[in-house]
């Protein structure tokens, strides 16, 4: 049995075991947080979906409106005009299909996201099982295999958040940070339920969304009254 620490159930016991309105959450997470370094807001929502079929499995991405709080590093993999598009969008890296898959073969992979456009796909597939357990692997449906490589840069620089069923049927993504004032944490939490909503499978059959539970990276839980999602 995993042994919490002292600051852990210190928090916890503050914590009623019932669930509270979006807004109320926030504010608990906010305050139970304890570790020294600035948490990061994590929302878990488990779905009534099964994601061994392929029609009901759930995935997207959203653009939360105050951004992830983190500075993230992207490579863009491309050649010819799309490269400089790239750079004066804000891409850490540009590099051809030849260049990255050499440098990945290398052992190099400090970055936090992929973007390439269509046709260097191929070339990079030759990686694919080195991207593709870290959820590096640029995809269609993530928005990250695109010509439009500008926008793609500046929308996961400005907070754009992919999600993904997980094989229990939970999705798990950041909202922000503790220091993020509890309105912008709500606006973030409202954006990303709602593209979750909205991407619910048409097979999907019953109650879609479950559960909601909210923590910091080292609090506890939070469980989030469904009604109050509702509300706007």
């Amino acid at each position: 049995m995993t042994r919490r620490s002292k600051k852990y159930r210190e928090s916890a016991a503050k914590l009623e075991r019932r669930p509270y309105p979006l807004e109320e959450a926030i504010g608990l997470v906010k305050s139970s947080a304890y570790a020294a370094f600035d948490e990061t807001v994590e929302v878990a929502m488990r779905l009534g979906v099964n994601p061994r079929h392929a029609d009901q499995m759930v995935r997207g991405t959203v653009v939360l409106p105050h951004g992830t709080g983190k500075q993230l590093t992207v490579l863009v993999v491309c050649e010819g005009p799309a490269q400089k598009e790239a750079e004066e969008a804000g891409a850490d890296f540009v590099l051809s299909a030849d260049e990255a898959v050499e440098k990945i073969q290398g052992g190099w992979l400090e970055v936090d996201a992929i973007v390439a456009t269509p046709d260097m796909m191929r070339q990079l597939s030759k990686v694919g099982r080195v991207l593709g357990p870290r959820g590096l692997m640029p995809n269609p449906k993530s928005g990250t295999v695109t010509a439009e490589v500008a926008t793609a840069v500046t929308d996961i620089k400005a907070g754009k958040v992919e999600f993904r069923v997980d094989k229990t049927a939970i999705i798990h993504a950041p909202l922000g940070k503790v220091s993020f004032s509890q309105e912008n944490l709500v606006e973030n939490a409202r954006s990303l339920i709602d593209a979750v909503q909205k991407a619910k499978p048409a097979t999907a059959k019953g109650r879609y969304l479950h559960t909601v539970y909210l923590c910091s990276t080292m609090g506890p839980g939070v469980q989030v009254d469904l009604v109050s999602l509702e509300a706007k």
